[in-house]
């Protein structure tokens, strides 16, 4: 197979998809690499680094598009890739298909063949593409909260930890899964007053159980939030519904129970977040104030630390791809369900039900084009 690996174009983006070791693979199993150049400068990976492995080096990102049967990517693709996608091409990469809907009739148009690293789900309910990428934006919101609670930021000027004489900052989160159980570990850690919240019973008694005495488990509905948002000097939005959009928990109206000067953290941005007045921003412009709170919404976080994010990203995504490369994508999800999850649009059909409903689109099973 051939496939092709571009250079992020995302503002801010400097993960690559695949490193040096994963080419290698691939080579070794008979496939053709095209790589564009510099893609892995970003995450410490030069163009020798990857010629080394076996990988060709092609300067334009419309070489890679035109020659790969499969492209391997870190983001969903930009307008100015819309072009570049082809009918039957396979794409690997995050997409978050339910918060774009642009891009969503981008991908129907071009009859490619989209598999979501974040819908790949196990038998257990994990999803281990998206798994590594929360740990990382989970803990990075806790650096970031730090941060912009500074005066300077226009944050209330607080230390998240205190110090003797001086109590800490709160800090809350809605959502207990990887991103808010990562983004409590580090706020505990800093010494800052943390409140999980969430729906599931199971999680809280999990969380009860590994948690420090300074993080305290409560059950999440409308007036348990309201009630701590009140107390919040850092509040991380860290819900998810896997492969659908983020429910808004906390209301534009809400902000005024908030204290003037606090900052909020919305990782669920990229499914449009869950609060009603984030928006994406980047690592450039990373904040705006909305009723006097600092609102940090930056898309793509773990591309702050690209060294890390991209090492920890290929970890979990490369076996996959390689399952793709050696098998064909539709052999390859007849043998694995859980990678025929990821699997959100073939030919013009959105086989993903999460996405059909965001948008009253037809679904169509993938299993029918699996049939075939």
């Amino acid at each position: 197979m051939l496939i092709g690996v571009p250079k992020e174009i995302k503002t801010n983006e400097n993960r690559v998809a695949v490193v040096p070791a994963g080419v290698e693979a691939l080579t070794r199993c008979g496939h053709e690499v095209f790589v564009e150049e510099s893609a892995g400068i970003g995450s410490g990976f030069s163009d020798e680094d990857f010629t080394g492995a076996g990988a060709r080096i092609l300067s334009s990102a419309d070489e890679v598009w035109a020659k790969a049967d499969m492209i391997i990517k870190v983001k969903e693709p930009i307008a100015e890739e819309y072009p570049r996608m082809r009918k039957d091409q396979v794409i690997f990469t995050y997409f978050h298909f339910a918060a774009d809907e642009e891009l969503t009739r981008a991908v129907i148009d071009s009859g490619s063949v989209a598999i979501a690293y974040e819908t790949v789900q196990l038998p257990s309910g994990e999803l281990p593409l998206l798994t590594p990428m929360s740990e990382v934006a989970g803990r990075m919101a806790i650096q970031a909260g730090a941060k912009y609670l500074e005066a300077f930021h226009g944050g209330r000027g607080m230390l998240l930890g205190g110090v003797p004489g001086v109590p800490p900052a709160d800090v809350v989160i809605l959502g207990g899964g990887v991103v808010g159980t990562n983004a409590a570990k580090m706020a505990a850690g800093m010494g800052a007053h943390v409140r999980i919240l969430d729906l599931s019973l199971p999680r809280l008694r999990y969380l009860s159980d590994v948690m420090p005495a300074n993080v305290d488990l409560i059950y999440s509905n409308r007036f348990n939030i309201l009630e701590q948002i009140r107390h919040a000097d850092l509040l991380v939005g860290a819900v998810l519904l896997p492969g659908a959009k983020a429910p808004n928990l906390v209301l534009r109206e809400d902000l005024k129970e908030m204290k003037n000067g606090s900052v909020v953290v919305d990782v669920a941005v990229d499914q449009g977040g869950c609060v009603e007045t984030i928006r994406p921003t980047t690592h450039e412009n990373p904040i705006y104030t909305v009723h006097g709170i600092v609102h940090y919404g930056v898309a793509n976080m773990p591309g702050g630390v690209p060294r890390t994010s991209t090492l920890a990203l290929t970890n979990a995504t490369f076996p996959f791809a390689l399952r793709l490369a050696n098998k064909g994508w539709k052999d390859a999800c007849r043998e694995d369900a859980s990678l025929a999850l990821g699997v959100s649009v073939v030919d013009g059909e959105v086989t993903y039900r999460g996405v059909s409903e965001a948008f009253g689109l037809e679904y169509t099973p993938v299993d029918r084009f699996l049939e075939n």
